[in-house]
């Protein structure tokens, strides 16, 4: 745990290698992924203007964080133009992938949001690389790993993709089999 959900936030983190998620506890009890945190990305940037963390900070994996003292962190804002730009940039990125995010647990057939959040994560060379386990993904894009993996597996036998570990490679929908 690198921080509680209630508790006074004292700094900004950026995550230099590892995985993180920040998780609040559902109505059943289960944890809610509400981000996955990934190298070379700041988080708790609300709660540097807020009385109280909204969630907690686990690591996934062991995982070197840097911490930046709030008070710190808040005079590079005022003082210094080109640190506040690039921060509010780095914000807008991230607030654009969390609409991605909600666009996608949004969509009901289980097949087209896998496939959906694969073709974002699809590299140039038709390959997408999940990051973390596939557990945490399919919390991440709203489904319990047990509805994932029949997803992934009839998605398999259709000749949409083909997994290797973490690695998937999309097929064009024109070579689905019938």
């Amino acid at each position: 745990m690198l921080f509680h959900r209630g508790a006074e936030p004292s700094k900004l983190f950026y995550l230099e290698s590892g995985g993180l998620r920040l998780i609040r506890p559902g109505r059943d009890g289960a944890d809610i992924t509400i981000q996955s945190i990934h190298p070379g990305e700041t988080f708790a940037e609300a709660s540097v203007f807020s009385e109280a963390y909204h969630c907690d900070g686990v690591a996934t994996v062991a995982s070197v964080v840097l911490a930046t003292p709030r008070q710190v962190f808040l005079e590079c804002l005022r003082s210094d133009p080109a640190f506040a730009l690039a921060f509010t940039q780095r914000l807008a990125r991230q607030l654009q992938q969390a609409r991605t995010r909600c666009e996608i647990r949004g969509i009901r057939s289980a097949d087209e949001r896998v496939m959906t959040a694969l073709r974002v994560l699809e590299s140039e060379q038709g390959v997408a690389t999940i990051p973390g386990t596939w557990m945490q993904w399919a919390s991440e894009i709203g489904l319990t790993h047990e509805a994932l993996y029949r997803v992934l597996s009839r998605l398999q036998k259709q000749g949409r993709l083909a997994r290797d570990g973490r690695s998937v490679r999309l097929f064009p929908t024109d070579r689905i089999a019938t």
